[in-house]
């Protein structure tokens, strides 16, 4: 065993969709960031008998598992119960841990927590109680076949804090490292083959994490393969790359606008301002982006875009002529030097003659002129929506890098 993990995260709530696992996807990120390798990512009931099976599978195979939630006062949190039976150590009080936590309320809120004492503050006899300083349920650390258990509650805030107060802060990097680089206008499989040599790499694990219009390549291993494998790819993907720093399309937007402390402006339909709703996402985005003028109707594009009824009558609301149009008239409206313009056909109706679901056109304003696309996306309502921010994304950053 070499620094491995396996992360658990407990909760009838996740495995019938009512709630969402964050707290393990987290807690993989930082551990990954350290070299460590995650090998299973498991959600349970809240059944002591089946997590302590689950557990007990994992004693003696895995350096750490931490264990997300089922610590709450409440029937059906069992995580306390089902690590008792696996340690085989009864559940003992540790009131000097919990009088800590109840030191910081008063009131009503501290009557109650006092009665959750009853559960909260039970901790097998063999592990040590953590102290949780952002709620009232105490953590639990034990070894076991030379595996470390970490439990900890489940709030996501608490989970967290616990996290990097106990487990992170101890953990010692691997050597290994884990770099992502983002490959923009490339569909995955066409991409595997172009950096097919990269792959080749046995001492190398390579991911390749698909989403609309951006592929995410992660590289895991030592530093000297890991870099020598960015320098492949940036050599045969030159100009498709986001820069460093960006996460996502719309970072990389905003990093090329603010180095060329110009500014933006949209004009959108079918995409419902969902252009500017990513772009509004990145803190201080405000000193390259104007607005976006969401213009769903035609008489919202007549009025207030400039769009011509004749084109409108002529070519539809749907065509390269009426984008032109809108991005013309979001340039005078936010009297910027780039302006982007969508419109096109959602779903799941609206299609016309020669323009079915998924049809979608843009235009492109820049110092250099304006430029026109028309692309036909697959997929539902929602995904037609995604692909259309993606793609108006790429344009807009590849015309503001000038490539």
């Amino acid at each position: 065993m070499a620094n491995d993990a396996v992360l658990i995260a407990v909760g009838d709530e996740l495995l019938s969709g009512t709630g969402k696992e964050a707290n393990c996807a987290w807690l993989a990120t930082r551990l990954t960031s350290l070299g460590w390798k995650v090998l299973s990512i498991q959600i349970v009931p809240d059944s002591e008998e089946v997590l302590s099976q689950i557990l007990g599978s994992w004693l003696g195979k895995t350096d750490i598992i931490v264990i997300s939630g089922g610590l709450g006062p409440t029937h059906d949190d069992r995580t306390r119960e089902a690590l008792s039976r696996l340690l085989e150590s009864p559940l003992v009080r540790r009131d000097d841990h919990y009088e800590r936590i109840l030191s910081r309320y008063e009131g009503d809120i501290k009557i109650v927590l006092q009665e959750s004492a009853k559960k909260q503050a039970m901790v097998p006899a063999c592990a040590e109680a953590l102290y949780n300083p952002q709620g009232s349920a105490l953590g639990i650390r034990a070894e076991k076949k030379g595996t470390r258990l970490y439990a900890f509650p489940g709030v996501p805030w608490e989970f967290q804090s616990l996290a990097e107060r106990e487990l992170l802060s101890d953990l010692t990097p691997s050597g290994k490292l884990q770099r992502v680089i983002r490959v923009v206008g490339w569909p995955e499989s066409r991409l595997k083959t172009k950096i097919e040599p990269v792959l080749e790499d046995e001492t190398l694990s390579v991911s390749i994490l698909p989403s609309p219009n951006c592929v995410a390549l992660s590289f895991f291993g030592f530093p000297e393969a890991v870099e020598e494998a960015l320098r492949k790819v940036k050599d045969l993907l030159p100009e498709d790359i986001l820069p460093e720093g960006a996460d996502s399309l719309a970072e990389a937007v905003f990093m090329e606008a603010l180095k060329r402390k110009t500014r933006i402006g949209l004009a959108e339909s079918c995409s419902g301002g969902l252009v500017g709703a990513a772009l509004t996402e990145i803190p201080g985005v405000s000193e390259v982006f104007a607005g976006s003028a969401v213009c769903y109707g035609n008489e919202a594009k007549i009025s207030l875009l400039g769009v011509s009824p004749a084109t409108l009558e002529e070519h539809g609301a749907v065509s390269e002529e009426c984008a032109r149009e809108m991005a013309e008239g979001a340039l005078r409206i936010f009297k910027v030097p780039f302006s982007l313009a969508v419109t096109g056909i959602a779903g799941p109706g609206g299609a016309r003659p020669g323009k079915p679901v998924g049809t979608v056109c843009f235009a492109l304003c820049s110092p250099e002129g304006l430029s026109t696309w028309t692309r036909k996306f697959h997929g539902d309502r929602a995904g037609v929506r995604r692909w259309t921010v993606a793609f108006g994304l790429e344009k807009l950053w590849r015309e503001l890098r000038g490539t």
